[in-house]
């Protein structure tokens, strides 16, 4: 079988330490790490970056002293810090999180375990979590994996013990995996999962609510008078797809309108089964005069269907996507879509991954909701 790949996501810089401002003492301390720094060999060009063992040495002090002081220990004097915190700034030094987890015996990284064929999606919850973690010493290590693979939770275990995580953010759809679930409980690793509803406590369980943003799409497209609809839902593994179809086709139901079953293609959440699904979808006969696509690469695969098909969006054919991803502002025309604030959710993951043990935490609410933009009208007469 195999191996599976692992890859690192870079964090975004680290913001240099706030340095107080100079007191008297501080600036005596300051002129003699200058001193100091003078007195010693400078690194020479290839040579490896500060340590921490240069910070002490240079610095006068003990080596816990200066790991105290990157983690922000009260434990250390007022002008110690400064003059240490002086001297890492001179020095270029930034700790690294692998060191620090090994001192602390525990690790100073996130990681992100995700099974999505989605790009757009995955990138941006990369971005939240990032913000996230900015400032907080943390960094953020991703494990993409095959969820239908036997043993993809024994690589999940194996990814977590390895680098000694933190916390683990479930991107859908292994967030939907009690299994998985139990193993990082077993094991002892914190985690917070992402999913269509709740399957968690509210500690531990940042839930987007899908159906509902379905249902606002299904509202639209039948106030603009569609009565012949198409839907291109995602994998029906996909705990989001069963939300996000089930909640479309419920509303048009309430709304006297029936979608037959030919009607209906269950695409891959990626831009060439949107294309596939289309093709299929407006070879029928009638032809739908609207298609609801259960993400905004399908949908844009959808518009390339009805291109080669010489069809007009919106004229011809109206066209509703899901995500609000960066693609779906830079189609033309522009698309209609369900909004689901992705890197927020990121954002909020990891902030119930730092939260202190103990401390009451919850995420907020999410709520999708329908950005109508150019890719939607009535259908023609």
């Amino acid at each position: 079988m195999a191996a599976r790949k692992r890859t690192r996501t870079a964090p975004a810089p680290a913001a240099a330490p706030v340095v107080p401002a100079p007191s008297a003492n501080s600036v005596a301390a300051a002129a003699a790490i200058e001193a100091r720094v003078a007195r010693s060999p400078a690194p020479q060009r290839g040579e490896a970056k500060a340590t921490i063992n240069d910070v002490a040495r240079l610095a006068g002090v003990s080596k816990k002293t200066v790991s105290r002081i990157i983690n922000h220990s009260p434990l250390v004097r007022a002008e110690t810090r400064e003059k240490v915190t002086a001297l890492m700034t001179e020095l270029g030094y930034r700790p690294d999180p692998l060191a620090r987890g090994l001192a602390f015996r525990r690790s100073f990284l996130i990681g992100m375990v995700y099974d999505n064929p989605n790009a757009q999606y995955i990138v941006n919850m990369q971005y939240g979590a990032l913000e996230g973690l900015r400032g907080s010493g943390f960094e953020l290590v991703v494990h993409p994996c095959d969820s239908k693979s036997e043993d993809y939770i024994e690589g999940v275990r194996h990814f977590v013990l390895q680098q000694r995580l933190h916390g683990v953010i479930l991107v859908p759809r292994v967030s939907e995996d009690q299994a998985l679930v139990d193993m990082l409980k077993e094991v002892g690793c914190r985690y917070a999962r992402i999913a269509a509803v709740s399957l968690d406590e509210t500690a531990r369980m940042i839930a987007t609510n899908d159906r509902q943003g379905a249902i606002e799409a299904a509202n639209y497209l039948e106030s603009l008078g569609h009565r012949h609809l198409g839907l291109i839902t995602g994998p029906k593994r996909y705990l989001s797809a069963r939300e996000r179809g089930a909640g479309f086709l419920d509303a048009l139901a309430r709304r006297g309108v029936k979608v037959p079953a030919a009607y209906v293609a269950e695409g891959g959440y990626t831009f060439e089964s949107g294309v596939s699904c289309a093709e299929q979808l407006l070879a029928l006969t009638p032809r739908p005069t609207a298609i609801f696509a259960l993400n905004d690469e399908m949908a844009a695969g959808v518009y390339k269907a009805a291109q080669k098909l010489g069809l007009s969006i919106p004229e011809d054919l109206s066209i509703v996507g899901f995500d609000d991803s960066p693609l779906a502002s830079r189609l033309w025309p522009s698309l209609t879509t369900v909004r689901l604030p992705i890197r927020d959710m990121g954002l909020h993951a990891t902030a119930l991954l730092l939260a202190e043990p103990g401390s009451p935490k919850s995420a907020p609410v999410i709520t999708p909701h329908l950005v109508a933009r150019e890719s939607c009208q009535p259908p023609r007469a």
